[in-house]
């Protein structure tokens, strides 16, 4: 990743806009393992053959001077990836009417977001997790100042780091990690003490490659 820092955050606001204006949630075909192309995910599709939806929010936060990106820490207490960090979000509901419903419902019974301060202006590709979940970012604008109230069985804290520190390479630490038999190099991003790894970090990496990738000649957006 040897691209140069990103853009002022006025430009990241109308970029985020463009690049985000019309897309819809992706086809299985789009699917990627986290860290992993499209293509290298294809191949390794057959690993997780029925998996459950989820969704997760990625909220930008408009701050006037500065976007940056809401996350939580999980609570200690819970059985799968305690303490990481993450968005929020969670599997889908029969009772939900889309995506865009899975991620505010959780997101307002995690953190207490409400979602009338959220804009959603798109979507990034599926993202297969390897505990059996295909989870969908729905990237959205977050009203700044919104009152939060944590379900503390589920989340520990909340803090936002810039968006152009996420999205600067500079920040994009390579970590060789198993995966299927091989080895994969993986991203991690460090923000002061905290480190963001796994699917969220994966995620955020999806969201540098949307931007700042180009369309082939067929207008498709390589992400990964």
């Amino acid at each position: 990743m040897s691209r140069s820092a990103p853009p002022s955050d006025e430009e990241l606001r109308s970029l985020l806009r463009t690049r985000f204006a019309g897309t819809r949630p992706g086809p299985p075909d789009d699917d990627r393992f986290v860290g992993l192309p499209a293509s290298a995910s294809r191949e390794l599709r057959h690993l997780i053959p029925d998996p459950t939806p989820a969704a997760v929010l990625v909220p930008i936060v408009d701050h006037p001077a500065a976007l940056t990106v809401l996350l939580t820490e999980r609570a200690a207490e819970l059985r799968h990836h305690p303490g990481q960090i993450s968005f929020p979000g969670g599997r889908s509901e029969p009772a939900d009417a889309g995506l865009v419903a899975t991620a505010l419902r959780e997101t307002e019974e995690e953190i207490g977001l409400d979602r009338g301060r959220v804009e959603v202006i798109g979507f990034l590709p599926a993202h297969l997790i390897i505990t059996g979940y295909r989870v969908t970012p729905v990237v959205g604008f977050v009203t700044p100042g919104a009152p939060l109230r944590l379900d503390p069985t589920e989340v520990a804290s909340v803090f936002e780091v810039p968006l152009r520190h996420v999205l600067d390479p500079a920040n994009h630490r390579p970590q060789p990690r198993d995966f299927a038999g091989g080895q994969v190099t993986l991203y991690d991003i460090t923000y002061g003490s905290r480190t963001i790894w796994g699917a969220t970090a994966g995620m955020l990496i999806t969201l540098y490659h949307f931007l700042f990738d180009e369309p082939d000649a067929r207008g498709v957006r390589h992400v990964g």
